[in-house]
């Protein structure tokens, strides 16, 4: 592509503040100078701080879920929201779309908070120079992701390595090879020789976090026309294998506690988007984690149901597929059972149903029992059985359930299997939208799925399937765990895929990985009814925000197949 301009118009985030307890503390400081600021020792500190902030508008929230899960082969549109052009790729889907536009501005402030840090470090006194190396490799860390992000999501784009203190309207577009080359590896690089092994703070990144990201860097530039092909897939399988082998990290022994809101801090994470409660109850923290809305159907309106803070806040959003819901085989794998909810206890009595004439006619219930409540609150009022469990509810068995049984042939965009992974019963109010999990962005377990992926590129099947069948085998059933092992010759990029499916459902990372293997219209065309008929090959890329476009000086070229494009 010819090189032209775009605007960046970049301010410098807030401030905030860190703490020396066992996390990462991010307060808001107001009434400072950041130019004068930053040069101190606290002021330093709360630069850094405030590069992590910039994570939060992203993961855990409606935009990073909605670029990364919606429009793929695993989850269509539910009823609610307002961004489903991005799962039909129609031509609502174009460079004014509000998430798109967002997404490419904050990873840029991002970019230019971190930019701001590094840029005036060389200034910053009383603090010491081990420690300034160290905050800074946590910075380049944040701009290497941020700039990872936007070079996936866009392809080439601008390239900044210095901080903006007012508004450009002149930029360039650098090729996405580029971007790799002379940022993104080399702030990754950067990280891993000058962070430690484990961060006292909880929530700051570290040597294997960023071993971690620069691994998955190079196996998605591997697959690209600039990348290094089997070079960076080598690359990849070692800097997994350091993941895996040289720290603490081990896998839980059931999948389940990886989602007890209560266990967040286990052995299994490398690093998460951290939250903290009583910032998010106080209304301190507008976002927070709300993972919680979104894949959640509308149980709120059916019998003996009302919406309550232990089931969550409906917004309907994400829909699975059915291509998703057969994943699983529920007869030796327990992930679909630990991961999606399958009751629903009733909370409120005024809408319970009664057993009918009609039911005591079909010889479902006793005549003296008609004009009666089926069930009591605490009872089971809404029960989903979930893939392969259908056949086993017969129509009469239905009938004689007091209760509402939802099958597969029920389902549409406001009742359907809903994702269990992100509930959070903690929140203050059922109303309450922001909650307070932390975001897993990195798990042990995407560490063994992608040393695996590196080793199908590099014709190691053996290797690749030994990695796959750790994560099969933990996500077993008690005494399946050798029937659930596959053999070499299946570990293939489509059966990783599915298994990334199967473990990472909901995480936001399949847009992502459908994009980096390039099956993502392949897959979407197969399995996703919404969107199949409009996705073409150039929604490998989101368009440039009309915004920059608009405000750019000399013009800029717009991603090829968007309104706007010329070529």
């Amino acid at each position: 592509m010819n090189n032209k301009w775009i605007i960046i118009i970049v301010l410098l985030s807030g401030i905030f503040s860190t703490s020396c307890e066992d996390y990462l503390e991010e307060d808001l400081i107001s009434g400072v100078s950041a130019g004068t600021y930053y040069t101190t020792a606290s002021g330093f500190e709360a630069a850094v701080a405030a590069t992590y902030a910039e994570t939060k508008s992203f993961y855990g929230w409606e935009r990073g879920f909605t670029m990364t899960v919606f429009g793929t082969d695993l989850h269509t549109n539910g009823r609610g929201g307002s961004h489903k052009m991005i799962n039909f790729y129609d031509g609502a889907f174009n460079p004014a779309q509000g998430f798109v536009r967002d997404t490419w501005r904050d990873f840029y402030r991002g970019i230019n908070q971190a930019n701001a840090v590094i840029n005036r470090s060389e200034n910053v006194n009383g603090v010491s120079e081990a420690m300034k190396t160290a905050r800074i490799a946590e910075v380049r860390f944040l701009r290497a992701l941020f700039y990872f992000n936007l070079v996936r999501f866009f392809g080439d784009v601008h390239l900044s390595l210095e901080e903006t203190v007012g508004v450009e309207i002149e930029a360039n577009r650098t090729l996405a090879g580029q971007i790799y080359s002379e940022a993104i590896i080399p702030d990754l690089e950067f990280a891993i020789s000058n962070l430690p092994d484990a961060q006292n703070d909880y929530g700051r990144v570290s040597k294997p976090a960023a071993e971690f990201l620069l691994a998955k860097v190079m196996m998605t530039r591997a697959y690209q026309s600039y990348g290094q092909g089997n070079a960076d897939a080598q690359e990849a399988e070692r800097l997994m294998g350091n993941v895996i082998n040289n720290y603490n990290f081990n896998l839980l022994p059931d999948f389940a506690n990886l989602w007890d809101i209560n266990n967040e801090r286990n052995s299994e994470i490398i690093f998460s988007i951290q939250n903290n409660k009583n910032q998010v109850d106080e209304g301190l923290d507008t976002r927070g984690h709300s993972g919680h809305l979104y894949f959640l159907m509308e149980y709120d309106i059916l019998p003996g149901m009302a919406r309550d803070t232990e089931n969550g806040r409906p917004w309907i959003r994400f829909r699975p597929t059915d291509f998703l819901l057969g994943l699983w085989d529920r007869d030796m794998d327990a992930r679909y059972d630990k991961t999606y909810k399958h009751a629903w206890i009733s909370n409120t009595e005024s809408s319970i149903p009664e057993w009918t004439a009609e039911d005591a006619n079909q010889g479902y219930v006793a005549p003296n029992l008609v004009g009666t409540k089926k069930y009591s609150i605490g009872d089971t009022a809404v029960f989903i059985p979930g893939p392969g469990k259908d056949e086993l509810w017969t129509e009469d068995r239905i009938g004689r359930t007091p209760y509402l049984v939802i099958t597969n042939s029920q389902y549409d965009e406001r009742w359907y299997p809903t994702l269990n992974k992100w509930i959070d019963p903690t929140r203050p109010n059922r109303q309450h939208p922001p909650g307070q999990r932390d975001h897993p962005l990195m798990r042990l377990a995407d560490a063994y799925l992608i040393r695996a992926e590196a080793r199908i590129m590099l014709g190691d099947q053996e290797g690749a399937a030994e990695d796959i069948n750790s994560i099969r085998r933990r996500g077993a059933w008690p005494g399946m765990e050798s029937a659930i092992e596959i053999a070499a010759g299946e570990a293939t990029l489509d059966f990783l895929l599915d298994e990334r499916g199967r473990e990472l459902v909901g995480e936001g990372h399949r847009w992502f990985d459908l994009a980096r293997t390039g099956k993502l219209v392949e897959r979407v065309r197969a399995h996703n009814p919404e969107g199949r008929n409009n996705i073409q090959d150039y929604h490998i890329f989101r368009p440039i925000p009309l915004e920059q476009i608009d405000r750019t000086s000399g013009g800029y070229q717009q991603n090829c197949g968007y309104i706007g494009a010329d070529c």
